[in-house]
């Protein structure tokens, strides 16, 4: 129905005008208001000759404005380029440049070759007049340049275009059963992929998205939700996993209130999923899989579909998959014979920004070709085993870390683990766990390891357990495992 998310918002604009569209913690707008603002800021940005296809970065504020110049952006033709925020000066200096953006909207102090205008005096001045008729963007220009949060090697531009968001949307309503009087809190960080295609979704629903800084603020939680009436939830596994152990008791006082939750961003642990499942018995409980390259290809209720470890699903409204071998052929997958995730849809992205070869690398034929080793069922369920250089091959038995980490965070004592290949002289690889322990003097790990091997198989028991004080992770939560492997 709709080719962009600026196109739904001024449908909803104008036909549900009083509905609430986005609450921060100072304000909230109506899909009126919330498009009268869009055009304001689209008119500013005119004023500082900005034209169609000109790169903007934005810091993300966390609140409705980072939102009205993301989408004020799509209005005028432009491209939008979100950064973290408080984002590193050389992570900002290196992405401007090589977006060639015109200009950075910003709340901090950077030194940057472009015109920098403080977000504080840019929004202050909104005089939230009607908007003007503006041709609105075609579905195949680009939207916005996204950037992962990794913390290694050099930052790669992932170009989204209308259609792609619009396709990811959809895969997120329809994944979600999302309903029109759907009411979202979105603590996570609107600069992160996955949080700002919620945001997506809420507005091509019609929706209302609730926007908080994070979960550590408890009391303004649930005063969001009591105050809103909030029936649905974004969380990472991390922010899902805190919110969890601060306010357990709170949360079950509104688990009749809550639709559902959705998931993604890094892999769920299963320890974490029957909690949920415990404090949220009636709602759909979502895990999705995806990539900003991919977004939001593959779902899973787990409260429905109890007990499927590994799982992620099946393919959601856009998308296709297929298990390949390493040259790319598509092979008839099981358990016994993985191969390599490949995925198809209107949501794949157009290309990596000046990376004519890695994009080759990456997209072929319509898909996207990942490193993850995984396998559809007869039932057309996809699961993923991990990452092809993380998984462990023991003598030609594949081993997912993932599945050695539910069982030792289960073990009394251990608060967060990664399992990593070390050299075995017999199979090639046999695993190896890290643990970081609340009391290390009174942590025995031969202890571990035995009760290791009364719960798996001989084959995929790890050989050595060593404690550290913090297992590393990225910002998003993911395991860094490439750190743990340089250590050994």
């Amino acid at each position: 129905m709709f080719r962009s998310i600026i196109e739904a918002v001024a449908y909803h604009g104008k036909n549900t005008p009083e509905k609430i569209c986005v609450v921060d913690e100072t304000k909230a707008l109506t899909y009126r208001e919330f498009w009268i603002h869009i055009n304001d800021i689209a008119e500013k940005l005119k004023k500082l000759g900005i034209q169609q296809q000109d790169k903007v970065a934005v810091e993300c504020t966390q609140n409705a404005d980072f939102l009205i110049c993301g989408l004020a952006c799509h209005l005028m033709g432009a491209v939008f380029v979100p950064l973290e925020k408080n984002v590193a000066k050389e992570r900002a200096a290196e992405i401007i440049e090589v977006t060639e953006a015109k200009c950075f909207i910003c709340r901090g102090d950077y030194e940057v070759p472009v015109t920098c205008v403080k977000e504080k005096e840019f929004f202050e001045s909104c005089s939230a007049t009607p908007e003007k008729r503006i041709e609105l963007p075609k579905e195949d220009n680009v939207a916005e340049i996204l950037y992962s949060t990794g913390t290694t090697g050099k930052a790669k531009g992932i170009v989204i275009t209308h259609k792609n968001n619009v396709a990811v949307a959809e895969n997120i309503v329809y994944g979600t059963q999302m309903p029109k009087n759907n009411v979202e809190l979105v603590p996570m960080p609107l600069s992160h992929s996955h949080a700002l295609r919620t945001c997506y979704a809420n507005l091509l629903n019609g929706s209302t998205m609730i926007i908080t800084d994070g979960v550590m603020r408890v009391k303004k939680i649930f005063e969001l939700m009591e105050n809103y009436g909030v029936n649905a939830f974004d969380l990472s596994p991390s922010a899902a996993n805190v919110l969890v152990k601060i306010a357990k008791k709170k949360l079950q006082e509104y688990s009749k209130q809550i639709a559902f939750i959705e998931i993604g961003s890094a892999a769920l642990e299963e320890g974490l999923k029957e909690e949920l499942c415990e404090l949220f018995p009636d709602s759909r409980l979502y895990n999705f899989y995806g990539s900003t390259e991919a977004g939001r290809s593959c779902i899973l209720d787990f409260n429905q579909e109890k007990g499927k470890q590994g799982c992620i699903g099946k393919p959601t409204k856009n998308a296709k998959f297929i298990i390949t071998n390493q040259n790319r052929e598509e092979i008839q997958s099981n358990k016994e014979n993985p191969g390599l995730v490949a995925v198809s849809g209107s949501m794949n992205m157009k290309e990596y920004l000046k990376a004519e070869e890695l994009t080759k690398q990456t997209m072929q034929n319509g898909f996207i070709y990942t490193s993850d080793l995984g396998y559809i069922d007869e039932m057309g369920y996809v699961y993923i085993l991990g990452r092809m250089d993380d998984v462990i091959n023991y003598n030609g038995i594949k081993i997912a870390p993932e599945e050695i980490e539910s069982i030792v965070r289960e073990y009394p004592g251990v608060t967060d683990c990664a399992c990593v290949p070390v050299k075995d002289d017999m199979g090639g690889q046999a695993p190896k766990v890290f643990v970081s322990v609340e009391n290390t003097e009174d942590f025995d790990t031969s202890l571990l390891l035995k009760y290791l091997s009364e719960r798996m198989e001989v084959n995929k028991l790890p050989r050595k357990a060593e404690i550290i004080d913090k297992i590393p992770r990225a910002s998003n939560g993911k395991i860094l495992r490439r750190e743990l492997k340089e250590d050994i």
